[in-house]
């Protein structure tokens, strides 16, 4: 760790140690690099010597920092998660991050529920990550098993047999130019490259002008279906190198207690999800990505939050068929995911196509005003064409969304599927469920519908159910969770 430390120091801080360079170059100092190199190595190391734990029967401890000292401590009965993040440099000294999960959103920096054990021996660390799990089980609060869901340890216990859900094929990395993670990469580049001002100088040279030049003689269309083709090709060899290092060698296993997704190629991450604590599954189908005919698939937990950073990754994009496998492997009731889901009316039809046509239409009102009282110049046909292809694409997005839309309620689950360019159909254990709300908004009770949501401590925190028609909300409700809306579904109310 003396010498990871220093070293992801620099790495981190690799922008002010660049501009330090820079600034010694332009006022003929050399040694501002220098200095500022010294000093992120003496931060480095003064993390090893500040930073202590302890792995206690009812706590686990953590104290960190130098000139502000942190102290956290969590009861293992709160831990939700582990998991074991191995960076590329902890890989060659045999070492190992491994880093808790609450399930506490903190309501501000994640900075302050972030708990992170840094240097454990990757020796330990199998122990260790059984240990934290057993310990939360055996001390469970309202949201887990007592102690008779643990598994007893000793020379007659019998061991969990674990048997493989799903592994990596190198065939999935063609589904990855369809997500936006190689246009994000690419734009980080190409900010970066202009900030240091690489960027300029490559502009500026002689070969990237002479294509210019040709480019522009060829024609402004010939120039941007060039362009846009390169950032493309450019874009989808990214993605596809992301994917491979993010999930090359996934392995997800099962042994009847805990899911473990292991991946990475260069740094490797092993999760840990307790059975226990799985409430659901959340299948996601982005437009790309569904008509290739792919999705990807995560985990409902309780504690664990995807919007906190927190992993409950079970697969990454993959075909269709075999996600919808997996989720049926990880629900192990059956796969309510392929129930038929009910449509939602007439009513959220009109206000799908009107939510998506309205901003249309003041776009080209906008556009109309603009051609006939500011430039008269441009050509009609170009406006026609133009407000054609917009109306077409908004009601093509107006159709797909309320084809996305639906639910269902099949014994212990409820089911609901909604959204267009980024849409998710969320199958969620009733028993998992804490609380409802019908909502209403003007629109929606001028429409007749009305918004259920199911509060529930696992994943996202709750779920919505859009345009219920408003007579059937409290119906659905009792469906699922029995006794919670009959005495609203007899009275024909929302609030």
């Amino acid at each position: 760790m003396l010498l990871i430390h220093p070293i992801e120091e620099i790495l981190k801080l690799f922008p002010l140690l660049i501009g330090s360079v820079l600034l010694g170059s332009s006022s003929g100092n050399p040694y501002w690099g220098l200095g500022v190199a010294v000093l992120l190595i003496l931060v480095g190391l003064a993390r090893w010597f500040t930073t202590t734990y302890r792995v206690g029967p009812v706590h686990v401890e953590l104290r960190s920092g130098l000139l502000q000292r942190r102290e956290l401590s969590v009861p293992r009965s709160r831990i939700r998660s582990v998991d074991v993040d191995r960076r590329v440099l902890h890989r060659l000294l045999g070492l190992a991050v491994v880093k808790i999960g609450t399930g506490q959103s903190g309501g501000g920096s994640t900075d302050h529920n972030k708990f992170e054990l840094n240097g454990i021996a990757i020796d330990d660390v199998p122990a260790l990550r059984a240990g934290l799990l057993e310990g939360a089980r055996t001390t469970a609060g309202p949201d887990g098993p007592g102690p008779s869901a643990s598994t007893e340890s000793g020379p007659g216990a019998d061991t969990p047999r674990e048997r493989e859900l799903a592994r990596f094929r190198p065939g999935w990395v063609r589904y990855a130019p369809f997500s936006a993670t190689g246009l994000v990469a690419v734009a980080a580049v190409v900010g970066l490259a202009f900030q240091y001002g690489i960027g300029e100088r490559l502009t500026a040279s002689d070969t990237v002008a002479r294509g210019v030049d040709a480019l522009a003689a060829a024609g402004i269309a010939v120039a941007v279906g060039v362009a846009v083709l390169a950032i493309l090709i450019v874009a989808s060899i990214a993605a596809c190198i992301r994917y491979l290092l993010l999930y090359g060698n996934l392995l997800v296993t099962d042994d009847g207690r805990m899911l473990r997704v292991g991946r990475g190629l260069l740094r490797v991450r092993h999760t840990t999800l307790d059975r226990a604590r799985l409430r659901g599954v959340d299948v996601h189908e982005p437009l790309a990505l569904r008509l290739a005919g792919a999705a990807r698939l995560d985990a409902i937990m309780t504690g664990v939050s995807a919007e906190q950073g927190e992993s409950s990754l079970v697969l990454p994009s993959a075909p269709d068929g075999e996600v919808r496998r997996v989720a049926g492997e990880v629900l192990t009731t059956g796969s309510p995911l392929t129930v038929p889901l009910v449509p939602h009316g007439p009513a959220a039809r009109r206000r799908r196509f009107t939510r998506a046509l309205v901003p249309v239409v003041c776009l080209i009102a906008a556009g109309i005003v603009v051609a006939a009282f500011l430039d008269r110049s441009l050509p009609i046909p170009v406006i026609a064409a133009g407000t054609a292809v917009l109306v077409v694409a908004a009601a093509a997005l107006g159709w797909d969304r309320y084809r996305g839309l639906g639910h269902a309620s099949p014994a212990g689950y409820l089911v609901t599927r909604a959204g267009s360019l980024d849409r998710h159909r969320i199958c969620l254990e009733a028993d998992g469920i804490i609380g409802w709300t019908v909502r209403q908004s003007f629109f929606q009770r001028r429409a007749g519908v009305a918004t259920v949501i199911a509060a529930t401590p696992a994943g996202a925190g709750h779920y919505e159910i859009v345009d219920v028609p408003e007579r059937y909300a409290w119906s659905l409700i009792e469906s699922v969770t029995p006794g919670a809306g009959d005495i609203w579904a007899r009275a024909g109310r929302t609030t």
